[in-house]
């Protein structure tokens, strides 16, 4: 029996700490989730100009997802320090719910990984179109081209259509003009000492560049939030299996005090503990009234093995 109750008691300590160590990965993951997410939603933040607004929703996700999955892990450690059944149940259904923003989370950075291209030529050009009317966009479209070191969409060439000192040049000439902003290295000019010349302009578009960001970040997010949800639908499993583990120990712990209970014969009477009349307890056997003697009702019988 005492060889039975330890097992039983190391296999509840082994469940409780099992969780408890599944918390703490899950606590560790959802930190993971914010910090990605969180990076994310600073680089789409940079470059909002050229990122139409939904792209925005699947970085948001993740982060919220970071939160609810460390308290999650928070309620987990707590259930299985308690051994509560319901609670660690609780924490099963919760990861469920996880899981399942995980796999939206998924789906929609997929969806946004397609749609990259074609948004990134649409908002480029305009916002090419728009430079030097609106002193936000003449920003942010700075921005990008100095922080990238690239000119233009796809070349410097796109900038004889939008920059109004190209307007003067003839269309056979091959010389452009720029905005600074695409200068690696700057003079001044003779004629103007006010403005500079670009002696030497990025040889490259930025297409290229904002593409592969944007389309590498939207699939960090559906590769990282399905990896996590795969493992979390592991920890559901897992969750739900202590669980049972956890009643069915509790269970048979209970059986077995009951039944220790009853082979020494102690009945529950009125909330205390008392033992019955006829036990070998007490050492007493109470007589039939046709037993009884007139001056002697009890009778002593002893109910232990003779020691002689």
């Amino acid at each position: 029996m005492a060889n039975r109750d330890l097992q039983l008691n190391s296999g509840m300590r082994c469940a409780k700490y099992m969780l408890i160590i599944v918390s703490f990965m899950f606590a560790l993951t959802a930190i993971l989730l914010i910090m990605v997410g969180t990076t994310i939603q600073t680089i789409f933040g940079d470059f909002s100009l050229f990122i139409d607004g939904h792209f925005s929703s699947p970085p948001a996700l993740v982060i919220a997802i970071g939160f609810i999955l460390i308290a999650v892990a928070v309620l987990g450690a707590y259930g299985a320090i308690k051994e509560s059944v319901m609670l660690i149940n609780l924490y099963g259904v919760c990861l469920f719910i996880v899981f399942i923003l995980e796999v939206s989370a998924a789906i929609a950075a997929f969806v946004m990984q397609t749609q990259v291209k074609g948004m990134l030529m649409r908002t480029m050009h305009q916002a090419l179109s728009e430079y030097e009317k609106d002193s936000y966009v003449a920003t942010g479209v700075d921005f990008m081209q100095s922080g990238l070191e690239c000119c233009g969409v796809g070349s410097p060439d796109d900038w004889k259509q939008y920059y109004s000192p190209n307007f003067n040049i003839t269309a056979d000439s091959d010389d452009v003009v720029v905005p600074t902003s695409c200068c690696g290295s700057l003079s001044e000019d003779f004629e103007n000492e006010n403005e500079l010349k670009c002696l030497q302009p990025f040889e490259y578009g930025c297409f290229r560049k904002m593409n592969f960001i944007i389309s590498q970040s939207a699939m960090l997010i559906a590769t990282g939030a399905t990896t996590v949800a795969f493992v979390q639908l592991l920890g559901v499993l897992c969750a739900f299996m202590l669980a049972k583990t956890l009643r069915r120990n509790k269970s048979i712990r209970e059986a077995r005090r009951w039944q220790l209970q009853q082979s020494l014969g102690v009945l529950i009477s009125g909330g205390k503990m008392v033992p019955p009349q006829n036990s070998a307890v007490t050492g007493y056997q109470q007589l039939d009234s046709t037993e009884q003697g007139s001056s002697d009702p009890y009778t002593y019988t002893p109910q232990s093995p003779s020691v002689n």
